[in-house]
């Protein structure tokens, strides 16, 4: 006999299931193990939607096989638990709870992280094409309604609205629903929810706020859970757990909006469950005081504990000597943007100075004063363990913005109001669920993308992040992904261009990682990076670090530093993005500085007034990513590249960097759009004065890519240098002291360098030669010149009858050799010497014009030429 069950107290969900097992199971008996909800008993006293079975009618020893629906409990399926111990029978199990240790197992689990296991049957009669009736629909779009609240719930999914959708397409009749899902309350129920109320006494649990409520009630009352749920939204708390005794049973109601409380748990105690954020559980024969007292221990046990200031601190903490100089203290606040210094007395932390003060003492003339006599030694300091909650409690109060994070005297990290802000915003949004959409997929603060990184990437990829987090956590360091393949990642692409920051020893981590892997391990003492190459792949490792820049336009001076300073020193908010790899919190992103409010805005934005200044560079990148991304530069940044212009402060950038930076845009974007937008802010004068986007740069540019569209889909195999052939077509109409100016200024290699200045004085003489026809003088113009030349004098071609003699020799000419070789010649009794090459090269050109095509052709040739 195949029975379908499911849990006591039956409810909607629960009746929903069944009827849809039903389906499936088409011979078996549906039985409930025992009570049902008042509602859900109306319902099927009104309706008497299928024939259901009293337990008592059932023979268990008749049972082979146990159909169970939304419950796995073993405590929760009445006498049916029997079936569990003794003969074996097969089970079967369909649940939207989580597994947890002591459930049912069963040869058949079904189990889906959903609002309603209603949502997993409507989907599986979806796909089998067994269709529900009308009276099915609507009964099945009671139990999601129910059980989600309406879709309102916290648990509710996307798919347990494409399934009221699908059942709504099948008849589902919204007005039995309304009828029978109660909105408003009763006076009974807003008796005893007023009585919740009354009786509920508040308790904080590592920063968790939680209410415990009691009531009691000599008759069975029906659904109390809806009330629960009144009760935390009233009274603004994170969870809620209600005690309801009645007719010698008390019913435990729990509900959380917070991760750090699993209200299953401790359901699960007294032989219920349910999910993390809603829960329950009937117990009988024990006192309403026992249970309570048991429950309030129960709660303090369960409770995980909220974030402490070692979780959000940031690390290492810029700090000077207690006899620094005010002047020098000043300028490391400048060198560093920071507005407060720790004081330190060897390693030992002592006192504050904030720039408010260092200013004022300049001001008086205390410039060479040591610092320590003008700090603040009474600032408050907390310890790693200490709770944020609390930490935010002592810096609005005390209105410090700076929290010091001391352990055995020493100075450990820092907390500043920024930290704090984004940690409290963090937590609103994480509460209240907001969402927002990017690139159509949802980006949230602190979300865990663990799940992204596992569907985007390769499993090798994927293995090797989460081998590096557990790498770092050995070691005692923190791992972070960083840059454009976190960027990339949220814009829905994937980027296997892995860079991989450590607070800690960047170099250390690499080696161990490298040892693990038996990978090549490549390392750079000075700058704290490596490079890795477990192959096929490569990861870029760095030290987490900050820099600093002694003039404008130089090269940063770099030093070790936290994640959170070393993303500021990057040039734009989209690539500030980071990924912790970690294994306590792997996949969960960072976003220090707006982000992913500007990838939703499709914003380039830069991270600080001064970003150009320091790296004009930026400027051009600010460029390229807006052409590559289709972004807009933001209002601000765009002022602030006219003002870089203004203080002529490209003059002191590098030109090797300035050249990297022409190349990648000339690779990742259109170089038309690309150069005219660089114009359109004056940086083409920054290459070279002289230096204009006109119309006939913009038709040769066109012509460029014409070409090298072109070659690359005829010839596969060779790969021009498409770089250069773009810096070849911008500086073709400049003089050619000019072009040798703008070649010091760039710095480009030798070869390169030669093959710009000399190609473009070649390509000029090629065209203003052309068009030839006959195909000797055609190969004897291009022959010796490189493919990169040639196909720039094809792009300079503007003539179509040019382009298609250059043509020509790329797909016919330069591809002709003779048969006969050297050896052949010596063969036919030619004695060695300079005749060769005259005899190969009249036999060459008499081949190109046709007139010699076979071997024997070629000796008869080579013959005459002898005789004569």
């Amino acid at each position: 006999m195949d029975i379908i069950t499911s849990h006591l107290n039956a409810d909607f969900d629960s009746l929903a299931s069944m009827i849809a097992a039903k389906k499936l199971y088409p011979d078996a008996e549906v039985v409930f193990p025992g009570s049902q909800e008042k509602n859900l008993r109306d319902f099927i006293e009104a309706f008497q939607p299928l024939e259901i079975k009293r337990i008592k009618e059932v023979d268990l020893a008749k049972v082979t096989r146990l159909i169970i629906v939304d419950t796995k409990v073993p405590g929760r399926i009445g006498p049916f638990a029997e079936l569990l111990t003794g003969r074996k029978i097969r089970i079967h199990i369909y649940d939207h709870h989580p597994f947890h240790k002591g459930d049912i197992r069963g040869e058949l689990e079904k189990i889906e992280t959903v609002g309603a296991t209603a949502t997993i049957f409507t989907e599986i009669l979806k796909n089998r094409k067994l269709h529900p009736s009308p009276m099915e629909a609507t009964i099945l779009a009671l139990g999601i309604y129910e059980e989600t609240g309406c879709l309102l719930f916290p648990s509710t999914t996307e798919r347990d609205l494409l399934a009221v959708s699908y059942l709504l397409k099948r008849g589902a009749n919204l007005n039995i629903v309304s009828s029978f899902i109660k909105m408003e309350l009763s006076m009974e129920e807003f008796d005893l929810l007023n009585e919740l109320i009354q009786s509920s006494q508040e308790m904080v649990v590592g920063g968790i706020r939680i209410k415990v409520a009691k009531a009691a009630r000599e008759q069975y009352f029906g659904d109390a859970a809806h009330l629960a749920h009144r009760m935390i939204d009233m009274e603004d708390i994170d969870a809620v757990i209600a005690l309801l005794s009645m007719e010698g049973k008390i019913l435990l109601v729990a509900r959380s909006k917070v991760p750090e409380f699993d209200v299953s748990k401790v359901m699960r105690e007294f032989g219920g469950g349910g999910h993390p954020t809603a829960a329950s559980a009937t117990i009988k024969g024990e006192a309403l005081e026992i249970v309570e007292e048991r429950l309030l221990e129960l709660i303090r046990v369960n409770v995980k504990p909220e974030k402490v200031a070692s979780d959000i601190m940031t690390r290492p903490v810029i700090s000077i000597q207690w006899d620094v100089p005010i002047k020098e203290a000043e300028a490391m606040m400048t060198r560093y943007g920071v507005n407060v210094l720790p004081i330190l007395r060897d390693d030992i932390y002592v006192s504050l100075i904030s720039r408010e003060i260092v200013e004022k003492a300049l001001f008086l003339g205390f410039g060479k004063s040591k610092s320590a006599d003008f700090a603040t030694s009474d600032a408050l300091t907390v310890g790693p363990l200490t709770p944020i909650r609390e930490i935010e409690t002592l810096m609005i109060e005390q209105n410090q913005r700076f929290m010091p994070v001391v352990e055995n005297e020493r100075i450990i990290g820092a907390i500043t109001r920024t930290d704090l802000l984004r940690t409290l915003y963090e937590e609103f949004l994480r509460r209240r669920k907001i969402e927002e959409t990017v690139s159509k997929e949802r980006l949230t603060m602190g979300r865990n993308l663990s799940s992204w990184l596992k569907d985007k990437f390769p499993a090798e990829i994927f293995a090797l992040l989460k081998l590096s987090g557990e790498v770092a956590e050995a070691l005692g360091f923190q791992a972070y992904l960083v840059g454009g393949s976190v960027r990339d990642l949220l814009r829905g692409e994937a980027n296997l261009d892995l860079d991989i920051v450590i607070e800690g020893d960047g170099i250390l981590f690499a080696r161990t990682i490298g040892e693990q892997l038996h990978a090549k391990v490549r390392t750079h003492q000075k700058f704290g990076t490596a490079q890795i190459f477990p192959h096929p792949f490569k990861l870029d490792v760095a030290t987490a670090r900050t820099e600093y820049y002694e003039s404008p336009a130089a090269l940063p001076k770099v030093e070790t530093s936290s994640i959170k300073k070393d993303l500021y020193r990057r040039d734009f908010t989209i690539n500030t993005l980071t990924v912790k790899l970690n294994p306590k919190d792997f996949g969960i992103l960072i976003d220090f500085f707006g982000g992913q409010r500007d990838l939703r805005e499709k914003a380039i934005r830069v991270l600080h007034n001064l970003s150009f200044v320091e790296d004009p560079t930026r400027a051009f990148r600010a460029v390229r990513f807006s052409e590559r991304f289709g972004f807009k530069i933001s209002k601000h940044t765009e002022n602030l590249i006219k003002s870089t212009i203004e203080m002529n402060l490209f003059d002191k950038l590098s030109g090797p960097r300035l050249y990297e930076e022409l190349l990648l845009s000339f690779k990742e974007t259109d170089p038309i759009r690309t150069l005219k937008r660089v114009s359109e802010f004056g940086l083409l004068k920054v290459i070279q004065s002289n230096l204009v986007f006109t119309e006939e740069l913009e038709a040769t540019l066109g012509s460029m890519h014409e070409t090298l569209s072109w070659f690359n889909l005829l010839f596969l195999e060779e790969k021009p240098e498409t770089g250069v052939l773009y810096l070849m077509a911008l500086l073709s109409g400049l003089k050619e002291e000019d072009i040798k100016t703008v070649m010091e200024r760039l710095s480009p290699s030798p070869r390169v360098k030669d093959m710009i200045i000399k190609g473009i004085v070649s390509a000029r003489d090629v065209v203003r030669k052309l068009p030839v026809r006959d195909p000797v003088e055609i190969y004897k113009l291009l022959h010796t010149l490189k493919l990169e030349v040639i196909l720039f004098s094809m792009a300079l071609s503007l003539d179509r009858q040019k382009k298609k003699v250059i043509s020509r020799y790329l797909t016919e000419l330069r591809n002709v050799k003779t048969v006969l070789t050297g050896d052949d010649l010596k063969k036919m009794g030619i004695q060695p010497g300079p005749v060769y090459a005259k005899i190969l090269r009249e036999l060459l050109d008499e081949k190109m014009r046709g007139r010699v095509k076979s071997r024997e052709d070629e000796e008869k040739f080579v013959k005459h030429v002898i005789q004569a």
